[in-house]
């Protein structure tokens, strides 16, 4: 299924302008990302680093891209020199790694911190505790921004669930705020809500919406990369 141009323009047209639309387009062919380019997408999300490379190598160099899948440390290195904002900052670890390769380029990479908010034990995140840890070690880390949270809600069709957790992430990201008043950048972005979710999102805060099967169609899952 090609990129629908109609379903992206009225989203576009439903929610607030300040909301960031992220075209999801992993195991999509780069024609579809080309025609959504053509109407105006800057912003695609990729979950997998070696299809992510070949596609910024294909493709204009005013797109910005977004990592949102499960980042491994040892790739950070493959997508550190363009990367726009990698999502899931999952670990100190990960966090470490990141700021490493930045150093080795000199260039400071956006990151939001992936905070565990769902009932699902495959989702990754980090808790409260790890999360406060983090933050006190963020001054020592001169080659990453925090910009903000990201958080994926509990695949479930009870809304209240649903709203509850980004309801929690929202609360988190305002508390996170007021502790770090001594950092230049403080975070803003919260990155939250998919075709399934987004309109919750949307009314517990979400500044960024990731969307895919919507706009794109269902994913192609033989044709996955790592």
């Amino acid at each position: 299924m090609p990129f629908n141009t109609e379903k992206y323009n009225s989203l576009k047209k439903s929610i607030p302008s300040v909301i960031t639309i992220i075209a999801v387009s992993k195991t999509k062919p780069i024609e579809d990302l080309r025609e959504a380019y053509e109407i105006g997408v800057r912003d695609f999300g990729e979950n997998y680093v070696q299809e992510l490379v070949e596609k910024h190598e294909k493709l204009p160099k005013d797109i910005r891209w977004h990592f949102i899948g499960h980042l491994q440390s040892n790739k950070v290195k493959y997508i550190a020199p363009f990367v726009h904002l990698i999502h899931g900052v999952d670990s100190e670890k990960l966090l470490l790694e990141i700021n490493k390769q930045g150093k080795k380029i000199n260039r400071k990479i956006n990151c939001l911190l992936q905070i565990y908010i769902a009932k699902e034990e495959t989702k990754f995140g980090m808790d409260e505790v790890e999360l406060q840890h983090v933050i006190a070690i963020l001054p020592e880390l001169e080659f990453v921004n925090i910009c903000g949270l990201m958080g994926m809600a509990s695949f479930t069709d009870n809304e209240q669930i649903i709203t509850s957790e980004f309801n929690y992430l929202n609360k988190l990201l305002k508390t996170t705020n007021n502790k770090r008043h001594t950092i230049n950048n403080e975070p803003q972005t919260l990155s939250m809500g998919m075709s399934a979710d987004y309109k919750i999102a949307i009314e517990c805060g979400s500044t960024m919406i990731r969307i895919g099967s919507m706009l794109f169609g269902e994913r192609n899952k033989s044709s996955q990369t790592k």
